[in-house]
C-alpha cells in the first residue's frame, strides 16, 4: 500500500458523514418523541421523566418557533403561520400534561406528523 492509499484509509473511518438540515431537524424530533412516548404516564413514579421529555419538547419548539418568525425564514408565509399556531398549542398542551389534565399523546402525533413532513412522506388521508 502506498503511503497515499495509506492516508486515505486512516482518515476515512474519522470521517462523519454529513446530515442535511432536515435531516437533523429529523434526528431532534424523533429523539424527543421517542422520550415522550417511553413514559408511562399512568406510573406516577414516571412523572419526572415525562415532565423532562415534554419540557425539552417545549424548548424544541419555542426554539422553532422563534426561527420561523425570524425575518430570514424561507419558508411560505401560510406555512410558517400553521407551525407558530402548532408550536402555541404544544405549549398550552404542555402545560395541561405538565398539570396532570391532558395525555403526552397529541403532543407525540405532532411531532410525528412533523418528522413525516421533514422525511417527505405525505400523510395517508382518512
Amino acid at each position: 500500500m502506498n503511503l497515499n492509499a495509506h492516508a486515505r484509509t486512516g482518515y476515512a473511518s474519522a470521517a462523519a458523514p454529513v446530515r442535511s438540515e432536515r435531516d437533523t431537524e429529523y434526528a431532534v424530533f424523533a429523539r424527543v418523541t421517542h422520550r415522550m412516548s417511553a413514559v408511562d404516564e399512568t406510573d406516577r413514579a414516571a412523572f419526572p421523566a415525562l415532565a423532562a421529555a415534554v419540557a425539552d419538547n417545549q424548548r424544541l419548539w419555542g426554539t422553532l418557533a422563534e426561527d420561523l418568525m425570524s425575518p430570514g425564514n424561507a419558508l411560505p408565509a401560510a406555512l410558517r403561520g400553521q407551525l407558530v399556531g402548532l408550536a402555541e398549542f404544544v405549549r398550552k398542551h404542555t402545560l395541561r400534561v405538565l398539570a396532570g389534565k391532558a395525555s403526552v399523546a397529541p403532543l407525540v402525533d405532532i411531532n410525528t406528523s412533523i418528522m413525516r413532513g421533514l422525511r417527505g412522506q405525505a400523510e395517508a388521508t382518512s
